[in-house]
């Protein structure tokens, strides 16, 4: 826990720079890209750390620079664009990470690939069913970490797709497939629940411990499918339990776009979780006050910190450090201990453009500091 009220930090994953889109695949920057490049050194000086990719980048040798070498420089961007915007806790915006499902299940066994699907508006996902009992190949994200802790100046953190999310996500055909009888709700909830577990004592509880023996010690534990079907709180529980069971770790649970209020009392049985990161903003609209819900945090008793989210990830509106103060005020009112809040933004800033995603990052930060000077001040 930091000792500055309202530290900031990041929750989720940043649109990747057109320069790094297109060195990845060999070929060489276009005007805009190089353009890009250009302005974006220039502010944060991330090349800086990796001059010999970013010089074959930039004299169209893309090939040379090679394409692990210009993820390490989307990774150095994303790191210094957080630290100057003024983040407590970063990490590298996903930077080497196309999405958050197909990944970690192909560092798995038991899957099976079976084509596109539709998550939302014209997004899709490469969805998968599990045929066979699941086997973690090996531990996932471990170089990732290893790169960020290298070259972070704050705090380095760590996102993961919880076993949740993973279940919720792919064809359950083999848990379901070895049950006699009739697959009834009943049963299919209890197909479901082994699913969810093996995931998270199998492939997540050894990948977090192959983390934390790397010196990994804020572990954000991601389950957006938690929201979708609240009556299975019980499972998203079940599954971040088992993953974190007997590790050391400062865990948070970052769940975006939900009723909260559905999930509770049952997601405060989750014995390791250390914070609740979740979206208020999104809906601290139009007469709304979108931080009402945190009152129910208190009205269970429930003391850890949380993960405010006061910017909108979907708006390009910036908002104002202004507003983003009164939100945390707000906050306060309904926690009661203003110790406890950490700012973010809703979610990730991935679908905002990165001038816009910059700018709406040091609102929170600017935003945080004026709320800080009324509790720090009351007088001035």
């Amino acid at each position: 826990m930091s000792a500055t009220l309202f530290p900031a930090q990041e929750i989720g994953s940043l649109t990747k720079p057109r320069w790094q889109i297109v060195g990845q695949h060999g070929d060489p920057l276009d005007q805009r890209a190089r353009e890009e490049f250009r302005v974006a050194n220039e502010r944060t000086h991330f090349a800086d750390d990796a001059p010999a990719a970013a010089e074959a980048l930039l004299a169209g040798r893309s090939r040379d620079a090679g394409a692990e070498g210009v993820r390490d420089l989307g990774a150095l961007f994303a790191l210094r664009l957080f630290e100057n915007a003024g983040l407590a806790r970063v990490y590298d915006g996903e930077a080497r990470r196309i999405e958050m499902y197909e990944y970690p299940i192909r560092q798995m066994r038991g899957f099976q690939f079976q084509g596109h699907v539709r998550s939302f508006d014209n997004k899709y996902y490469l969805k998968a069913a599990v045929t066979d009992e699941v086997r973690l190949e090996r531990p996932y994200h471990v170089e990732e970490f290893d790169f960020v802790r290298r070259h972070a100046r704050a705090e380095p953190k760590l996102p993961i797709t919880g076993p949740y999310t993973l279940a919720d996500w792919s064809y359950n055909e083999y848990y379901l497939g070895r049950r006699a009888g009739w697959k009834g709700p009943s049963v299919r909830r209890a197909a479901q629940r082994e699913f969810v577990v093996d995931l998270a004592k199998r492939a997540i509880r050894p990948t977090l411990a192959a983390l934390i023996e790397r010196g990994c010690r804020v572990i954000q534990i991601d389950e957006p499918a938690a929201g979708t079907h609240p009556d299975e709180a019980d499972l998203v529980v079940e599954g971040f339990n088992a993953a974190t069971d007997g590790l050391d770790a400062e865990f948070s649970m970052h769940i975006c776009y939900s009723d909260y209020r559905a999930l509770l009392p049952t997601l405060l049985e989750a014995r390791r979780c250390r914070q609740w990161a979740w979206e208020f903003a999104n809906r601290d609209r139009d007469g709304r006050d979108g931080y009402e819900v945190l009152g129910a945090l208190r009205e269970y008793g429930d003391a850890r910190s949380v993960g405010l989210g006061v910017a909108d990830v979907h708006r390009d509106e910036i908002e104002t450090p202004e507003l983003v103060a009164d939100r945390i005020r707000r906050a306060v009112t309904y926690l009661g201990d203003p110790t406890r809040i950490w700012v973010n933004p809703d979610c990730g800033l991935r679908t905002r453009r990165l001038d816009v995603a910059t700018r709406k990052l040091e609102a929170v930060v600017q935003g945080a500091a004026l709320a800080r000077a009324s509790f720090e001040n009351p007088r001035a």
